[in-house]
């Protein structure tokens, strides 16, 4: 529906009340807790529809958003309006092809740190330039990107329903981020099981490459051990007190372990990783504490 008329009745109408909607956790000011997030809602309001990105805001509060899907290219939800039938929302957006994951992967692979930081489930603050550097974008560039279609016959896009469905969209990635990787074509699991493979490749190429040490002939220096006296091992030296350290623990204590994977041993039919996780994380803690006393 088209016209004056049609637009004023979908902006005055108040929505059928929902009591099992997905509602947004921020009852006021931004939507979003973490950086990834707030970077979407941004770019969407780059886009130059950010007035009528409010319009949903209420919306989403609401829980006027019943269901939400995050598939490979397209975002499928349903959003409760004025009328009984919930309305249709479909967010399309391009996929990247196999080739430029590849691209990709092989970049993000190269680096430890971004790897590191998808294991814990928190995603690289460089991701972006991860995939600038592929000539790729993980987040969509335009809003020629982004392909919003709605059934209600409100003229305007986006309607305060697809806007609605862009702020609990923009939640969902605070609570998983590789929804945004599933959204551009990469799950979870395709995506980790690459970069692992890719790493685990590296490694072994490393290991066959590095030459192995020379053996000892008649008249050849013998090489200082590493520890000359092990009965001062523990004793520190006289430059400890100038040595500055940071008495915070990480967020993740555990990022090198996530980076390794699953160990080969068990304990208790209990992986060695996850108990050392556990180790890690009681050890940093305990630190700190001592630390800040």
């Amino acid at each position: 529906m088209a016209g004056t008329g049609g637009h004023e009745y979908f902006e005055y109408t108040r929505p059928l009340p929902v009591d099992d909607g997905i509602a947004a956790r921020s009852r006021r000011g931004a939507i979003g807790e973490t950086w990834w997030s707030h970077r979407f809602i941004e770019l969407l309001e780059s886009f130059g529809v950010g007035s009528r990105l409010a319009r949903g805001r209420h919306y989403a509060r609401a829980g006027q958003v019943v269901e939400l899907d995050v598939e490979a290219g397209v975002v499928i939800a349903k959003v409760q309006g004025s009328r009984y039938s919930p309305y249709k929302v479909r967010i399309r957006t391009k996929l990247l092809s196999d080739a430029q994951w590849r691209r990709v992967e092989k970049a993000m692979a190269a680096q430890a740190l971004p790897l590191a930081k998808l294991l814990a489930g928190e995603m690289p603050h460089d991701i972006e330039d991860v995939f600038g550097a592929c000539k790729l974008s993980l987040f969509p560039r335009t809003h020629a990107d982004l392909k919003a279609t709605c059934t209600c016959p409100d003229w305007e896009n986006p309607c305060k329903h697809i806007a609605a469905v862009y702020y609990i969209l923009a939640e969902q990635f605070d609570e998983d981020p590789f929804l945004i990787f599933a959204w551009r074509g990469r799950t979870q699991q395709e995506l980790l099981d690459t970069l692992r493979a890719r790493r685990s490749t590296a490694r072994t190429n490393h290991s066959e490459a590095a030459p192995a040490p020379p053996l000892l002939g008649q008249g050849d220096q013998v090489p200082v051990p590493l520890i000359a006296d092990g009965a001062n091992f523990w004793i520190s030296g006289p430059g400890l007190a100038e040595l500055a350290v940071n008495p915070l623990t990480s967020e993740t204590p555990d990022l090198l372990l996530r980076e390794l994977g699953p160990a080969p041993v068990a304990i208790g039919g209990t992986n060695v990783a996850s108990l050392l996780a556990t180790a890690y994380a009681t050890i940093a803690q305990g630190a700190e504490r001592r630390a800040l006393r």
